[in-house]
């Protein structure tokens, strides 16, 4: 027998020299269940002319197929080349057949159970052909708002075991009628094999109840929802994933009031509109954006405010962008289609605990939040949070990645076809996790903060049903190096249990294996640069860490260089109290005294004078509570304090630094000399020691134009480049001091302060211009969203290598 791989979009463009009837056993591996794979291969088989068989097996699709040589490559050939929308071929592998064919036709074979290796598809946003099915009077499923196809509807959201098969869903509860199970069973149908498929004769229904459970009586749920929506309702929702709430955006009344009862003082709304012309009104999608928008994975997407009309100022104070997205289901469709406008469509839950997904869940924590409930009775398997992602520089970028890309499984570079199986934890914000193994990753849905009890139960919980979903035995466990962080805790407990070795982590190192992993460079590579900016992490010397530049690969890392370490007085008081951040590096720069002599009649200096700094200088002079920290997003915080923005509290992680970037005035920014942008100082703690970008001369520039009287927006604007030009010469000078095998001309850029979009660009497009290939995240966010990536692949590395 003879066996060879070939990888998706090849094929010979030549018959074959064999002639005559010939069999191969066909290995098709990707994400090819549940997305209309088999009938698409049983469609080609009868046009190519070949006979035999196709199922669904734990490792993806098998097909067993005979015909002449050249019939069999045509056949292999239309695979790549006619692959379902949602499907994505990662390898084909053929073995020749010595047995004849059996049969003399091509049969779709029942699935084969076993040892999972396939992947499992995302959900899906409603596809063209369904959305037309329920504007159709004349359709059976005319405003039915489960109605899907293999193209399109619940995936992860109603699976419970793979192979993906009714009976392994939330729909096994719902009999088909004979109308679906037709279609269900016709492999010229596109809803063969659509496991979700139903109908209003014999599938999931949905209806309308006051918060006090009282039916809501009337023929259409949707459409009373909507009029309830239009004057000022606040609805809760069941969606795919979960519950959501929702009011009128243009009703000032109305979200002011979702806020105040949500318990969601300032953090910007999701918002919905029915098409892009509805859109339009508030927002102008540039051709990427609205694709993204129209995507599969439709997810939200952030796009600047820069419409004729305005939202309600409530539902985005302090920034100048908006998040929308479209429709994600039949439901969602039949909500909107009456209202022109827009609407808020936001998490179902309070503050940050995760969004129910259960009836009864939703009636006892949304009761007292939601006018109404717009329900159904399918079951969600499990909570899905809808993906945020925008388009900067021409490119997609996600920003938070769940519904419509989790748990789509990414292939991992050259070099890691051996990966053992990893389990790593993630962080402890923004979490995900991911399994690995095989030279494929499986980055886990969006989790979130796990200083949330709920979210906390929820990761557990997610994490049991992952391993049980892709019957997933971890051979080691990866760990963030923070000894606080509750991924870290559970990822030892599960070790110890399982006497599995763990590997610990830095938290740097792994945002930049993140990004080199989902760019494709290869285990073997060589080292090269990287900048990880974020609000902290854990160092390996026990400090703080959040502004580092990094020689590494996938194995290790040296630290070259990083931004000037200063105190947080009053530890995790300084991230939700950016005063004292702005204290700390003004007293860093020029001491109290100093800054006083100078700036005295700054309206800073009077509101500092008025804090307690005689107990904040203790701390820090003791080193109590007041930990050396080189963040990044400290020193933005510090900036915007300064400035006045967010100067007291944040009411949401990084409100500072968003706030600031929404200020920045764009004259300045494209238009301005360089020389007018803040100047920082690069330095070296020792002889031969680490590189240090010095902010004092930035502190110095920025206060005295704030003496001159200068424009916020301006200062804002000088602070962003200054920032950025000096993060390029940083890379400059290490790229100039580097010796040994090193690849000096590649960065890689990760981190969540990289997901401030002017600091991004011009950071990308000045090392660009000096001749660096800048490496980006597309696929998983850069901020703590792929963290656990960055940990599979370090993970996989240091085994490979003990091995």
């Amino acid at each position: 027998m003879s066996t060879h791989a070939q990888p998706a979009g090849q094929g010979s463009a030549q018959h074959p020299a064999v002639v005559g009837p010939v069999g191969e056993e066909i290995r098709v591996r990707g994400l090819v269940q549940g997305v209309g794979f088999r009938p698409t291969v049983w469609r080609l088989a009868h046009a190519c002319g070949v006979v035999g068989d196709v199922c669904n097996d734990s490792d993806g699709v098998l097909i067993h197929a005979w015909g002449d040589a050249w019939m069999l490559q045509r056949f292999i050939d239309s695979l790549s080349a006619e692959c379902p929308p949602l499907a994505r071929i990662d390898a084909i592998e053929r073995h020749q057949l010595n047995e004849a064919a059996e049969a003399n036709d091509f049969r779709i074979v029942p699935s084969v159970s076993g040892h999972v290796q396939t992947g499992v598809t995302p959900d899906a946003v409603v596809c063209a052909d369904c959305a037309a099915e329920i504007a159709d009077p004349a359709n059976r499923r005319y405003r039915y708002p489960f109605t899907n196809c293999t193209h399109c509807g619940p995936r992860l959201s109603i699976i419970q075991a793979i192979p993906y098969d009714r009976a392994n869903t939330t729909m096994a509860a719902f009999v088909m009628c004979d109308a679906c199970r037709a279609e269900y069973d016709d492999p010229a149908d596109r809803r063969f094999h659509a496991q979700p498929v139903a109908c209003p004769a014999c599938g999931p229904r949905v209806w309308l109840e006051s918060r006090d459970g009282a039916r809501v009586n009337g023929d259409d749920p949707c459409r009373a929802a909507s009029l309830l929506l239009r004057h000022g309702a606040i609805v809760a929702i069941k969606g795919l994933g979960g519950f959501q709430l929702a009011c009128h955006a243009s009703d000032e009344t109305a979200v002011a009031r979702l806020r105040r009862l949500k318990r969601r003082e300032r953090k910007p709304f999701a918002l919905m509109a029915r098409d892009l012309q509805a859109m339009r009104r508030y927002c102008t999608p540039s051709e990427a954006e609205c694709a993204l928008l129209a995507s599969a994975g439709g997810p939200i997407v952030i796009m600047s405010a820069d419409g004729a009309e305005c939202v309600a100022p409530s539902v985005a104070p302090g920034v100048g962008t908006l998040g929308f997205m479209l429709p994600s289901t039949p439901l969602h469709r039949l909500l909107t289609e009456s209202i022109d406008s827009a609407l808020v469509v936001t998490s179902g839950n309070t503050s940050d605990e995760p969004p129910c997904i259960d009836n009864a869940d939703a009636r006892a924590r949304l009761g007292r939040i939601a006018d109404v409930f717009l329900m159904h009775d399918r079951d969600i398997s499990r909570r899905v949070d809808d993906s945020v992602a925008r388009v900067v520089r021409g490119s997609a970028q996600i920003v938070r990645r769940a519904r419509g890309y989790a748990p789509a499984s990414l292939l991992l570079p050259e070099g890691f076809a051996d990966t053992p199986a990893v389990l790593a934890m993630g962080g402890e914000l923004k979490n995900t996790f991911c399994l690995a193994r095989d030279a494929q990753a499986i980055v886990s849905h969006h989790i979130g903060d796990l200083e949330d009890a709920l979210t906390y139960a929820d990761y557990r919980r997610a994490v049991a049903q992952y391993l049980r979903l892709f019957e997933y035995e971890p051979q080691v466990i990866a760990l963030d190096l923070h000894p606080e962080y509750l991924s870290r805790k559970i990822g030892y407990e599960l070790a110890q249990a399982s006497q599995i070795p763990v590997v610990e982590v830095q938290h740097h190192h792994a945002h930049l294996a993140a990004c080199m992993a989902e760019n494709g460079v290869a285990f073997d590579a060589l080292p090269m640069l990287g900048v990880a900016l974020d609000g902290l992490g854990y160092g390996d010397d026990g400090t703080l860490w959040g502004g580092e530049f990094m020689l590494a690969d996938y194995r290790g890392y040296t630290r070259l260089g990083r931004f000037k370490p200063v105190a947080m007085p009053g530890g995790t008081r300084a991230i939700d109290e950016p005063w004292r951040n702005a204290y700390a590096h003004l007293r860093a720069a020029f001491d109290w005294y100093g800054f006083t002599r100078h700036y005295s009649g700054l309206e800073m200096q009077q509101f500092l004078s008025g804090r307690p700094r005689a107990a904040l200088d203790a701390m820090i002079a003791q080193r109590v509570n007041s930990p050396l920290a080189s963040s990044t997003g400290r020193l933005f915080d510090a900036v915007a304090a300064t400035l006045g923005v967010c100067r007291e509290r944040v009411l949401y992680e990084g409100q500072a630094a968003i706030e600031l970037e929404a200020l920045v005035d764009q004259h300045t920014l494209r238009n301005d000399s360089d020389a007018h942008a803040y100047p920082f100082e690069l330095t070296n703690t020792v002889p031969g020691g680490l590189r240090c970008i010095e902010p004092r001369p930035m502190w110095e520039a920025l206060l005295d134009d704030l003496l001159r009287c200068t424009p916020v927006p301006v200062i804002a604007a000088r602070f962003h480049k200054g920032v950025a030009i000096a993060i390029v010469r940083m890379v400059e000078c290490l790229a100039d001091l580097l010796t040994g095998p090193a690849d000096a001309r590649s960065v890689a850029l990760s981190g969540g302060v990289f997901q401030n979009r002017i600091l991004f660009e011009q950071v990308a497009t000045r090392l660009g211009e000096a001749g660096f290939r800048v490496l980006t995240h597309r696929q998983v966010p850069a901020n703590d969203g792929g963290l656990s990536l960055g940990q599979a692949v370090i993970a996989a590395a240091r085994q490979r290598g003990e091995g």
